[in-house]
């Protein structure tokens, strides 16, 4: 048994269609398009790269996108006035503050200063709890990316083990939350599941395993269940090249589902992105 991998590039194809399409009615109606600004601190080149696809992707869904940068020095008092020039901006649907950034910017609290509708990768304390009620549409977007590899193989989610490897806040925790939507059975195994020696185990009975740890192929293929769906969010570089935290090849041969690193988690959450910035200009214009 071979996995049938889970290509990300192809899934992200088909979603940006989809919102082509959406982006497309919605000028025909209302004659404006969203649009969303990337505000980034400094000129980091990982940082550069990853706002480059956010314009590609902007650009062939018909979103108007916008980066602006500031000078690494910039306090964090200046950086809460521009965000909220950018709340009180009707033109502006959808804001993003881009990681990471210096260590005198308290990365969370800025965040949360981010108009709850205004939102972009859905991480602000309101939004997370809207989440946990079942009320939000705008997601985070590395979850939701998840969650989309996960319906792409048109399973059943309903009842399935999902076993999630990493208990962050912008990933696992909402993943969770997400699953538990679905009805699944969820577990989330952190670093003290490692330490109580119970981590192979439980990524043992997973349906569904999902890890984002940032550790090079921490979970090994000899521990996945035959026939599950494998999920693989880190991203790692090692001498030979960049990894995920799932030893692919061996996994591969036990798993049903499983998505590459790279090329599978990242260009999905790319285009959630996007979406998010969609639902963020429905909410705004109330579905115009």
């Amino acid at each position: 048994m071979s996995a049938q991998i889970l290509d990300g590039k192809k899934l992200a194809a088909k979603l940006k269609a989809r919102l082509k399409e959406e982006v497309a009615a919605i000028k025909s109606k209302n004659h404006s398009v969203p649009k969303v600004i990337n505000v980034m601190i400094g000129n980091d080149d990982g940082s550069c790269a990853y706002a480059n696809s956010q314009k590609r992707a902007a650009e062939e869904i018909g979103i108007e996108y916008e980066l602006k940068t500031f000078p690494i020095d910039i306090s964090q008092e200046e950086l809460r006035g521009h965000i909220q020039q950018l709340n009180q901006d009707k033109g502006v649907h959808g804001i993003m503050l881009h990681r990471p950034v210096p260590e005198h910017i308290d990365y969370h609290l800025v965040a949360n200063c981010v108009d709850t509708e205004k939102d972009l990768e859905g991480i602000n304390v309101s939004n997370i709890g809207k989440m946990i009620l079942g009320e939000t549409r705008i997601l985070p977007c590395t979850p939701a990316s998840v969650m989309e590899h996960i319906k792409s193989t048109g399973m059943d989610i309903r009842g399935k083990e999902a076993v999630v490897v990493g208990h962050s806040g912008i990933v696992g925790k909402p993943l969770s939350l997400l699953l538990l939507e679905e009805l699944a059975t969820v577990t989330i195994c952190h670093v003290a599941t490692s330490e109580a020696g119970r981590l192979q185990e439980h990524v043992g009975r997973a349906d569904i395993l999902v890890v984002a740890v940032g550790r090079p192929e921490l979970i090994k293929g000899a521990w996945i269940k035959e026939g599950a769906t494998v999920i693989d969010v880190g991203i790692n570089r090692i001498d030979s090249g960049i990894v995920g935290d799932v030893e692919f090849e061996t996994a591969k041969q036990k798993a049903a589902y499983i998505t590459p690193v790279p090329g599978g988690v990242g260009p999905v959450t790319v285009v959630i992105l996007m979406r998010n910035a969609i639902e963020s200009y429905k909410v705004q214009t109330k579905g115009a």
